[in-house]
């Protein structure tokens, strides 16, 4: 274990306190979990805070923990994770943060934390439905406006639940229900006529 990693954690614990759940150092990097009511403040902390400078974030994305670990799973369903870069400590760090109620997921935004927050929070509003307070502009940035639900999560039918098609006689593209027939597959196989005869 790196010695710089060790000072990390070490950092974090201090400046965070009550506000970590956990910190783990595995394959070369921490995780920090934090509660996810003090996540906006511990945001502004990893960014302010000499010791620590997290100047950048590098990518952020929404999890659906249903069925994780084959089902041994006893966390919060939906969590939010961030990768973070101090330029100044050339170090990286991983974040984590759950949201409380599942069937409502809604977690603080850092936006006004990282502007390079914004379409990440809104890929995952988009993607899972996590809620994001305090975000000026969360809607959908992948999916069709008038999409129904969200496909990443893992209770998504995998056929979805309408179809797209463009429709000649009304020169425009219509919605209609999935029409996905059940079909048998059988392999074909396919030879030349002299396949395994001796020469």
């Amino acid at each position: 274990m790196s010695d710089r990693l060790v000072h990390l954690a070490a950092n974090l614990e201090k400046v965070l306190g009550k506000r970590v759940q956990s910190i783990e150092i595995a394959l070369g990097e921490v995780t920090v979990v934090v509660n996810a009511d003090t996540y906006f403040e511990s945001a502004m902390l990893m960014r302010d805070d000499p010791s620590l400078a997290f100047e950048q974030l590098i990518d952020l994305c929404g999890v659906d923990y249903q069925d994780f670990r084959d089902g041994a799973w006893n966390g919060q369903r939906f969590g939010v994770v961030s990768h973070l870069l101090s330029l100044e400590h050339n170090w990286r760090l991983r974040v984590r943060v759950f949201a409380p109620d599942d069937s409502y997921p809604l977690v603080a935004s850092i936006t006004p934390v990282w502007s390079s927050a914004n379409w990440f929070e809104r890929e995952a509003f988009d993607l899972y439905g996590i809620i994001f307070e305090g975000h000026e502009d969360l809607r959908r940035i992948l999916t069709d406006y008038g999409f129904i639900g969200h496909p990443f999560r893992k209770d998504f039918p995998i056929s979805g639940n309408v179809e797209m098609r463009y429709d000649p006689e009304l020169k425009r593209v219509v919605y209609q229900p999935v029409t996905i027939e059940a079909r048998e597959i059988t392999p074909r196989i396919v030879r030349e006529e002299q396949y395994g005869d001796p020469v």
